[in-house]
């Protein structure tokens, strides 16, 4: 198995904006594979390693059904759908996403609840999940930039979750970029919660970039310390380019090049 650092895919729904093109198109996989540099085995067929739940009715302002109190049918119906796809493509990762604090409620008000309701999907998507040999992958999204509704917010009320659902095949998605603007102190939070990581997603904060623009947080030392704790998963490019996708992918050959 290759050693985390050399790990690395694309975020379609971030990377890949500008090409509006579909996940297998050849824009995709060729600028991607090029800059990099490697060989495809059995091309075109590219392994898709994570891939989201269905999150609801997206026009009306969903992103994401798993606390939402009321749609515990439609997040079975949306677990059901996505299972088949994760089958198909033989994805062994799917992110459950939490979804939104309904418009008309206070999160206040209304977050004992839609954690009671979490917790049950979870358990539920653990059972169905297990045949098959999927994980499930929850994971925080800040409201402070991106998403002010989003109920699932921290990495610490994230683990809580998790640690009332007890499956160790529901695991955390780590967001950095989420991470560093919800609560910081990230070398302590990944130390902390390593052991129930399943999956690393990488951007620069706070534009959301590539990871060697400018901005707060530095990539070499975060992701040299997920190689010291024996992080071997897959860490995903979950970032906007600032130009074009191909001369965004210029960190990945000098992020490399310091292991040659």
């Amino acid at each position: 198995m290759l050693p985390s650092r050399r790990r690395l895919f694309p975020g379609r729904s971030c990377i890949f904006q500008q090409h509006n093109a579909r996940p297998h198109s050849a824009a995709i996989t060729a600028s991607w594979l090029r800059r990099r540099r490697i060989r495809v085995l059995k091309c075109p067929a590219c392994k898709l390693y994570n891939h989201s739940c269905v999150a609801g009715d997206i026009k009306a302002g969903d992103l994401g059904l798993g606390a939402v109190p009321g749609r515990e049918l439609e997040f079975r119906k949306g677990l059901d759908l996505t299972l088949k796809y994760a089958k198909a493509l033989n994805c062994k990762r799917i992110h459950l996403m939490a979804g939104r604090i309904p418009v008309d409620a206070h999160r206040a008000a209304i977050a004992r609840e839609m954690e009671d309701v979490f917790v049950q999907n979870l358990n539920y998507a653990a059972g169905i999940l297990a045949k098959e040999g999927i994980t499930g992958l929850i994971e925080p999204i800040n409201t402070r930039i991106t998403d002010p509704r989003y109920f699932l917010d921290s990495p610490h009320q994230a683990a809580a979750i998790l640690e009332k659902v007890g499956k160790p095949n529901i695991q955390l998605q780590m967001d950095i970029f989420h991470w560093q603007i919800m609560d910081g102190n990230l070398t302590k939070n990944m130390h902390k919660y390593f052991s129930i990581i399943g999956h690393v997603q990488i951007a620069q904060v706070p534009g959301r970039n590539e990871p060697d623009s400018n901005g707060e947080l530095c990539y070499r030392y975060l992701l040299n310390t997920l190689e010291k704790l024996g992080y071997q998963g897959y860490i995903g490019c979950e970032y906007k380019p600032l130009d074009s996708t191909e001369e965004s992918l210029g960190w990945i050959q000098q992020y490399w090049a310091q292991y040659s």
